[in-house]
């Protein structure tokens, strides 16, 4: 099997190469996207491992051009800086599989492996182009959590299957909705969106379905429901759980006739809309106790996708408050360049019951309150700093009841071990230069104490 490595970092090429190679393939490198279409126009390529960053270009527009012109051949794309735009793209365009620097190289082995074993029809199932259509909503976060999300989302959106999103409120719902819809073929088409708890039984059915004119009174005109309003795009129904058993069985009705009646109607219409639903109440308890129909709950849950609180993904805390803060400088006109680390830890240790929704109120009064060049800790509210003692916070004594030694040390490494990461770009050559330390004890370090992407 041939495999080509694109890489504008020597090392990296030479290391991969040698892994590679040492693993029975034929393997040819390449520093920039010019010099892989060379190497692809002289011979057949298997599998094609690039970085995200090149030196003329980006891995995606390498992607690009091999699904145009070798769609047989495999693509991995690797990056150090993990977004969600690029892990949409990547699996919606054709990519096999996206990983995010630092990677274990015998991940990186296994995931060749594997696609190479695939079978030719499923080993790039959406060929999709990339040109046309708006980009995708800003979701911000590099955890594993969220990476694996992405990837969820590139594979599925190009496909109409139903799908529901669960977690707590405030965790970003709708704008995974919204991702999903800008990916999709349908992404010219509206996304409609409605909560469901929002409206009595009587009001949600002729927001749904529309009506007839005269079908009640004040009912002066004929009015398209957002079935109707969604035709050809994508209607996202939030909080779905609320809704009434009258309504779940309509609603069951059209998600499998695929069509509707207008409220004191007698005609059939058809619609095509995706269904993107979402509930942050756990539908399976619901079910058994008797509030939400089982056959409505899988007709939505054709492909479900959890969004974690945000006090299970904290590394992407920093990001998030930035993005919030760049956004809330242009809206009030402000020019603050940071946030300070006393502020960033406050952030970073925050309980977060209201999740993204929470955190983005806080930047904003932040920002609107702060005089300086950065947000200081005491422009954050007090509920935002958690009770409870940081990990790895050091014992002002030892009690009777004893101090748990390896979890404290072990906790003060990996925040260590992930701060010359982030310093580093993810390079663990460089993270361990900074941490004055070999490569191999690093990457020991890192496989020791678990650290993902």
């Amino acid at each position: 099997m041939n495999l080509l490595i694109v890489d504008d970092e020597l090392s990296m090429r030479e290391l991969l190469e040698l892994v590679f190679t040492e693993e029975g393939y034929t393997v040819a490198t390449a520093e920039s996207i010019g010099q892989a279409v060379h190497v692809l126009a002289g011979q057949p390529v298997h599998l094609v491992i690039s970085d995200m960053r090149l030196t003329d270009g980006n891995g995606l527009e390498l992607l690009q051009h091999i699904r145009e012109r070798y769609p047989e051949t495999l693509f991995v794309l690797i990056t150090a800086f993990a977004s969600a735009d690029s892990a949409i793209d990547a699996l919606k365009f054709g990519a096999y599989d996206y990983i995010t620097k630092p990677f274990d190289i015998d991940d990186l082995k296994k995931i060749v492996q594997n696609a190479l074993r695939q079978p030719a029809a499923q080993k790039t199932p959406f060929g999709t182009s990339p040109a046309g259509g708006p980009e995708a909503p800003a979701i911000i976060g590099v955890s594993p959590q969220m990476i694996k999300i992405y990837k969820t989302i590139g594979v599925i959106a190009p496909t109409d299957s139903t799908i529901l999103l669960t977690g707590e409120s405030g965790t970003g719902k709708e704008m995974i909705a919204r991702a999903i819809h800008e990916a999709s073929p349908r992404q010219h088409g509206p996304f409609v969106s409605i909560n469901c708890g929002a409206f009595p039984e009587t009001l949600l059915e002729s927001e749904l379905f529309g009506y007839q004119k005269g079908a009640f009174t004040g009912a002066v005109a004929n009015k398209r429901g957002l079935f109707e309003v969604a035709h050809r795009g994508t209607l996202f129904l939030d909080e779905i759980a609320e809704t009434t058993p009258a309504m779940q069985v309509k609603l069951l009705r059209t998600l499998q006739e695929k069509r509707i009646r207008r409220l004191g109607g007698t005609e059939e219409i058809p619609v095509d809309a995706r269904i993107v639903a979402a509930t942050n109440k756990n539908l399976e308890e619901r079910i058994r106790d008797g509030l939400f129909r089982e056959d409505l709950y899988y007709r939505i849950a054709v492909i479900p996708i959890h969004l974690p609180p945000l006090r299970d993904r904290r590394e992407d805390i920093p990001a998030l408050a930035n993005y919030f803060l760049k956004r809330f400088n242009l809206k009030m006109g402000k020019n603050i360049r940071g946030i300070s680390p006393p502020a960033l830890e406050r952030l970073i240790l925050a309980e977060w019951k209201g999740n993204v929704r929470e955190l983005e109120n806080v930047i904003e009064r932040a920002v609107a309150l702060e005089t300086s060049d950065r947000v200081e800790a005491d422009r954050l509210p007090h509920f935002a700093a958690s009770s409870a003692p940081p990990p790895g916070t050091m014992p002002t004594e030892i009690t009777d009841s004893g101090f748990d030694l390896e979890p404290y040390l072990e906790d003060v490494e990996k925040r260590i071990i992930l701060m010359a990461l982030q310093k580093a770009d993810g390079v663990q050559v460089e993270a361990a230069r900074l941490l004055g330390i070999t490569y191999r004890s690093f990457r020991h370090r890192v496989q020791k104490l678990g650290i993902e992407k």
